[in-house]
């Protein structure tokens, strides 16, 4: 465009697509809601003449602030790092901004008191909870926008969830365990009060009782290296210790794998242990760590987009939408010591 030329209105594309303005607004905002044919004419106008949408301007006619907040608990966790990626580009398709809220910055539980001033729609349109811990009181005012709940849970808040099967995975995770031999095996959970350590925990002892197996040790960490490593401790100083470990996550896996190792231990000839998330790390583990995979980069997109909605939407029905988790097998697992060798 030289100086001389106008920018391209609304106007311009709604001209060339042959359509009112109107209906270019809903391409460009809500396109789900018009015919593919309506669609593709708006969109090939928009090309071709050069429109961009003003967010500004937008987000001031709609009174809107164009971001949405996640709240997480330990941003530093690489866990996170997957969801938020889904997140950030389901809500950059919709030009919306996203803004992240350690709810954790520090070594105790969360401050309520400094949370509860950004659940405003003046500072964000819609929230993303990952935190399970927060109280559901937070959301239940007035002001607050609409609020999505991925990965963890708030108990009794009544907003949408969006969850990898936590059950199913533990599950998994046992039945590998079994399938190769052991019985004697051990749990490595994380905090008692925690809704995916509830969740886990079910699946862990339904597929222990359906085979009639029964936990031998049982550990409590917060998810964290430290915690894993201080149960690896524990576990060596028992005089009876378990042939594997299931743990609620590959952090504590991770800090269990070098406690043990360091007290003696080999991996998986001694001792066998699975994970649970799948992150990156947990690949280049010594040995890699057998985990289970939950697919956080499709939750996170998830969410946005059933938050989208509910931005949109004068109303919702509560849901729960569970993602399927899988086993990825590496080398952290083997049959118990003194079965490896049977036929």
């Amino acid at each position: 465009m030289n100086e001389h030329q106008k920018t391209p209105r609304i106007q311009d594309v709604a001209k060339r697509a042959g359509v009112s303005t109107a209906t270019v607004s809903r391409v460009l905002s809500n396109p789900s809601i018009v015919s593919e044919r309506t669609r593709k004419a708006v969109e090939q106008a928009v090309a071709e003449t050069g429109y961009t949408v003003n967010l500004t301007a937008r987000n001031l006619r709609q009174q809107q602030v164009g971001a949405v907040l996640a709240l997480v608990p330990k941003l530093a966790n690489p866990f996170f790092s997957e969801i938020l990626s889904g997140i950030s580009s389901a809500l950059r398709q919709e030009g919306i901004n996203l803004l992240v809220l350690d709810t954790q910055a520090g070594d105790g539980p969360p401050d309520l008191s400094a949370i509860a001033p950004y659940l405003t729609r003046s500072h964000a349109d819609g929230v993303i909870v990952l935190d399970g811990s927060l109280d559901a009181g937070l959301f239940k005012h007035h002001g607050c926008p609409p609020v999505v709940q991925a990965c963890e849970w708030v108990e009794g808040l009544d907003a949408p969830r969006v969850l990898a099967d936590n059950e199913g995975g533990a599950a998994l995770a046992i039945s590998h365990l079994i399938e190769l031999g052991h019985r004697k095996i051990a749990h490595l959970s994380g905090p008692s009060a925690n809704t995916l350590t509830k969740s886990r925990s079910k699946g862990v002892e339904a597929a222990m009782r359906a085979e009639g197996v029964d936990l031998v040790a049982r550990f409590e960490g917060d998810f964290k290296l430290k915690s894993g490593h201080d149960a690896g401790v524990s576990l060596l100083a028992l005089s009876d210790r378990p042939t594997a470990v299931f743990c609620d996550n590959d952090e504590m896996a991770l800090g269990l794998l070098q406690a043990l190792v360091r007290g003696g231990l080999r991996v998986p000839q001694d001792i066998s242990i699975v994970g649970f998330d799948n992150i990156e790390i947990a690949a280049y583990a010594l040995p890699p760590l057998t985990t289970i995979r939950q697919k956080r980069a499709s939750i996170g997109s998830r969410a946005a987009e059933i938050l989208v909605g509910l931005m949109k939407a004068s109303k919702f029905d509560v849901q729960t939408e569970i993602m399927p988790t899988e086993l990825i097998e590496r080398e952290s697992c083997a049959p118990p010591p003194g079965l490896e060798h049977q036929d």
